[in-house]
């Protein structure tokens, strides 16, 4: 396991927003996985998943999330990663895996744009189903989960130290 510290969990779980503030804490690099798409494809997420539909959207993160070289690093990706089995593969390689979880009510209560976001929704899937199906791949692929229950986002941040001491 590298030295590294990957971020899962679904929309507005906080993972980029907790993971610049672990880095800073840490003394660590930070890395936005859908910003290093978004450079790539030279387009916003919305746009990608717009043009070239889902399953082009999901096979570019893919291909960009299993070529991620960093080392010191904290990677934040986007909630879609889970669904790329490469991509998983090569982070739980390179970095301990750490899975923010939200509860759905808190989701609901976060989660408005979804297109806007570039939020990878399947034709008629609810944001309850996308919970339901992206919450047992994050189970299965994190080294820890950190619930994410009555925390703030300070409170997420020490309890993501205490964890990874």
């Amino acid at each position: 396991m590298g030295q590294n510290i990957t971020l899962i969990g679904m929309p507005t779980s906080g993972k980029s927003t907790v993971g610049v503030i672990l880095a800073k804490v840490l003394g660590m690099d930070f890395v936005d996985t859908d910003l290093i798409i978004q450079k790539k494809a030279g387009r916003r997420l919305a746009d990608i998943i717009e043009e070239d539909g889902l399953e082009g959207f999901l096979s570019l993160e893919n291909e960009v999330c299993a070529s991620v070289e960093a080392e010191n690093t904290v990677i934040a990706t986007g909630g879609s990663v889970v669904y790329g089995e490469a991509a998983m593969q090569h982070l739980k390689e390179i970095s301990k895996v750490i899975y923010l979880e939200i509860n759905y009510e808190t989701l609901e209560k976060r989660l408005h744009h979804v297109k806007q976001r570039g939020v990878v929704l399947k034709p008629g899937q609810t944001k309850k189903d996308l919970y339901d199906e992206r919450t047992v791949l994050y189970k299965k692929y994190a080294d820890e989960v950190i619930s994410e229950e009555g925390l703030d986002i300070e409170g997420t941040v020490q309890k993501l130290i205490e964890c990874l001491k």
